[in-house]
């Protein structure tokens, strides 16, 4: 079934490409919302329910939305794969007055709340749709108003409209990124889609969290370049890959002094996002230029 024909997204024209804009009577409210982009496979869904878990810790009401129809974003924080909203609706005809809110909140670690988007048959369908339809699903059962922390967990590089759509809800927008050419890259491109979205929506750059890294020179190096800062930094560690073998939040791993450093340092990141940061305005460079820019010895 196409649902994007069933359900029809609205569009509308920007800076020359065609864009998916959500019901403006959708709003999530007074929760700090943020958004978690990066190149794919580069540990969003990690760094979202840990940095969930650290919000949750800090005595805050959080919930994870995950927009991956591989719908995997919070299986460590759930110990399972968590229904999917488009699945929970397909059951019931689309006739979302029918459903319970156990059909598609799932309860983990801490008490931070989760959700996943899911998403339409593969070619079939938009992200777009799917991410309006979680958000008003969540605004018919009156969740989002006992929340304090929304994240959105979406996936890859910034490709279209549809996936883009979590930045028309979002306070600030975080990237997730290593210190490789593929990971900056990338990184540029989804600059390039808040800044675009920033003209018409209150979306602004958070700042880069560099993940998987011994080093962070390079990223640093672009962030210098455009405009951008890292807020956080987190190495490359075994102790990392454990947990997703666990199906853990790093945060009930056995304690060492490695997992201590890393757990303080998502309790960091989650109190200065907390506190409000700093909106930052980058200017992405242009793909040649960036490719010249990205010299490695």
């Amino acid at each position: 079934m196409n649902i994007a024909i069933r359900n029809p997204v609205v569009a509308r024209r920007e800076e020359g490409s065609l864009q998916v804009e959500l019901d403006p009577a959708v709003k999530i409210g007074t929760a700090k919302v943020f958004a978690v982009y990066g190149k794919g496979g580069i540990g969003k869904s990690t760094t979202s329910s840990n940095l969930s878990v650290a919000f949750s810790k800090l005595g805050k009401r959080v919930l994870q939305i995950g927009c991956d129809p591989k719908h995997d974003s919070t299986f460590t924080l759930t110990k399972r794969l968590a229904p999917t909203v488009i699945d929970a609706l397909e059951a019931v005809q689309f006739h979302s007055e029918e459903l319970r809110i156990e059909d598609f909140v799932a309860e983990g670690y801490n008490g931070v709340m989760c959700v996943e988007a899911g998403g339409p048959p593969a070619g079939t369908g938009c992200g777009g749709y799917v991410v309006g339809q979680t958000v008003k699903l969540l605004k018919e059962h009156h969740l989002l108003e006992d929340t304090d922390v929304v994240i959105f967990d979406v996936l890859g590089d910034v490709v279209c409209g549809g996936f883009a759509s979590p930045l028309q809800h979002a306070d600030q927008a975080l990237i997730v990124t290593a210190n490789d050419f593929d990971s900056i890259f990338a990184m540029n491109r989804i600059v390039a889609a808040i800044h675009s979205k920033s003209k018409n929506y209150p979306v602004r750059l958070g700042g880069v969290i560099a993940n998987r890294s011994a080093k962070t020179d390079e990223i640093d190096r672009f962030n210098a370049a455009v405009g951008l800062e890292r807020i956080a930094h987190f190495p490359d560690l075994d102790v990392v890959r454990r947990s997703r073998l666990k199906k853990s939040t790093l945060f009930e791993m056995e304690p060492t002094p490695e997992l201590i450093a890393v757990t303080d340092e998502y309790m960091r990141l989650a109190a200065h996002l907390w506190a409000g940061g700093k909106p930052l305005s980058a200017m992405p460079m242009k793909d040649r230029d960036l490719f010249e820019f990205l010299g490695f010895d």
